[in-house]
């Protein structure tokens, strides 16, 4: 097994690890380790709110959970010789569930604190719980479904350099100044509340967290990006911005469907990942990199048949968009919940199994005008019940309980 560089105890908060972990992004956040090019090593990880949600039937924990505080990042990793304009080679070489914690929870953020995807439709906390058995996930709030899941890191990068810190907050800021009022809001700006910087202390700290960028979304270094197959065998190509890369990670999910729709939409998981390391020197200019890049690993669940919905650029109130995949996206996915509902799942429970299923969501057509089109495949063989349309019509019955509501 390789060795453990960064162990946490889920007994203890996240501001009391033996490695104190961090919350937000800033290149002065002091490596907690160095490894060298070639190294071999296993990090371990807090779910993304830090322990905030438990293993019982009440959502008042999603309700509630404070997302200053996300997401919870082990390291940062300096890798030694790694310079600014450099790629840093990461290999996933396993990921699992913590031994205690073989369990993991999705949820629906309420719109007042976060929201998600379908907010506008489910604007109410909720709450499943899922159970691992080896490689499969069931849930007794989403009966009638069992899967394999594709475990991979939510969140995974490098630091950036102050100058790309600076691009972000500027453009970030511009974009919050056109709806500064909107709920939920356009961006996630620096905030100090509940800010955790890892060693950072004093004066330093009080600087640092008024400028350290939040984790939220996915930016040039790669981070939150959630992309459901950076699993097991995959290598990632990471673009170098600081000196030592500085490599975080965290928010490790069980399984998620593409676009992890109800934000809180994977099966979230404390866990452990192993990983190797190495280096191209100047590698940033060599491939004209400013984003990572990946290649998936072999390791997949081995689904054959799907029962794929389609959504064009029509809103929900009939309006005509020009070529808009986030609208298309959204109405396969409520076309398909929609369906779900006619088996006996509530329209809560369809959305959190969209989140969290190995469903493949694709950009189908993005050229004829006026109508994008997206697709979303879900797994039939995931059901213990037939899905397909029939002449008999859908199989109804109550499928568990509700999802845990607040």
């Amino acid at each position: 097994m390789p060795k453990s560089l960064i162990s946490v105890d889920l007994r203890r908060s996240p501001a009391e690890q033996e490695i104190l972990l961090h919350n937000r992004w800033h290149p002065e956040i002091p490596p907690v380790v160095s490894v060298n090019p070639g190294a071999v090593f296993r990090i371990e990880c807090m779910d993304w709110t830090g322990g905030q949600i438990g293993d019982n039937d009440s959502a008042n924990d999603v309700r509630d959970v404070e997302l200053p505080q996300v997401h919870y990042l082990s390291g940062p990793i300096a890798v030694s010789g790694a310079e600014p304009g450099d790629i840093l080679v990461v290999d996933l070489l396993d990921i699992g569930a913590l031994p205690d914690s073989e369990w993991g929870f999705t949820g629906i953020f309420a719109k007042q604190n976060g929201g998600g995807f379908l907010t506008e439709h489910y604007p109410e906390a909720k709450k499943a719980i899922w159970n691992f058995s080896g490689i499969y996930a069931t849930s007794r709030h989403i009966q009638g479904v069992r899967f394999a899941g594709l475990t991979h890191p939510g969140l995974i990068g490098c630091a950036p350099s102050a100058e790309l810190l600076a691009t972000w907050n500027k453009r970030e800021a511009a974009l919050i100044a056109t709806a500064p009022t909107r709920v939920p809001p356009l961006a996630a700006p620096p905030n100090p509340q509940r800010a955790l910087l890892g060693q950072l202390r004093g004066a330093q700290f009080d600087r640092v967290v008024m400028e350290a960028a939040r984790t939220v979304p996915p930016r040039e270094h790669g981070g939150n990006c959630d992309i459901k197959n950076l699993s097991r065998g995959s290598r990632i190509y990471f673009p170098v911005y600081c000196k030592g890369g500085n490599l975080s990670m965290g928010d490790i999910h069980f399984s998620q469907g593409d676009g992890e729709i109800s934000f809180c939409g994977a099966i979230e998981m404390a866990g452990w990942i192993d990983l190797h390391v190495d280096l191209i020197k100047g590698g940033m200019s060599k491939y004209g990199m400013l984003n990572p890049i990946f290649k998936p690993g072999p390791v997949e669940p081995r689904y054959s048949e799907y029962l794929v919905f389609e959504g064009i650029s029509v809103d929900e109130q009939g309006t005509q968009l020009y070529l808009d995949a986030h609208v298309a996206y959204r109405r396969a996915c409520l076309n398909a919940i929609e369906y779900l509902k006619k088996f006996g799942y509530s329209g809560e429970q369809a959305y959190m199994l969209l989140s969290t299923a190995p469903v493949e969501g694709r950009v189908s057509g993005i050229v004829d005008i006026p109508n994008a089109c997206c697709t979303v495949a879900i797994p039939t063989e995931i059901f213990d019940f037939d899905i397909r349309p029939s002449t008999k019509g859908p199989v109804v019955a109550p499928r568990g309980m509700e999802a845990a509501a607040s």
